[in-house]
């Protein structure tokens, strides 16, 4: 196990994922803060409602330099594996349409589990939310090695 004691030490996370139409997946970084603020503060209320209570994020006043350490703080924990945050981004990467978090979850029997969630702006590619909401859990049975995912905030995704 890695130093987060959470996935096999072997384990290389995926640096890209294919989802349609040159939309892709990929880690996100602090570089994207200005893609990220669009897409995030133009849905402010959106995102409030699915992790505000939970998170606190995102605040309704956040600020450019804090989603930029917010960010790279992400990038920094998917290098030490310790959880994972995926742009979902256009092909030419010019604009940020969600994101894909992967996070530990307390192991029950040795497996390794986790808690998923994601989300897609309103404004998106026609079915692009459609196919992101099927794509993660085939994505995450595919490539990671859960033997237990949760999807607390996907109302729609598969129960464990």
């Amino acid at each position: 196990m890695t130093e987060a004691g959470w996935l096999p030490d072997d384990f290389a996370h995926p640096l890209r994922a294919e989802l349609a139409d040159g939309v892709h997946l990929r880690p996100i970084r602090a570089e994207d803060v200005d893609i990220d603020m669009i897409a995030v503060m133009s849905n402010q209320p959106m995102l409030w409602d699915i992790y505000g209570d939970a998170w606190g994020w995102p605040p309704a006043t956040m600020t450019r330099e804090a989603d930029e350490e917010d960010l790279a703080r992400h990038a920094e924990e998917m290098e030490r594996h310790e959880s994972f945050n995926y742009a979902v981004l256009t092909a030419d990467e010019d604009r940020l349409l969600g994101c894909v978090y992967i996070d530990p979850l307390d192991a029950l029997d040795g497996e390794i589990s986790a808690e998923v969630s994601w989300w897609m702006i309103p404004d998106a590619p026609a079915g692009m939310a459609g196919r992101l909401d099927a794509f993660v859990p085939a994505w995450l049975e595919r490539e990671w090695p859960f033997g237990r995912v949760t999807y607390p905030f996907n109302p729609g995704a598969p129960r464990a």
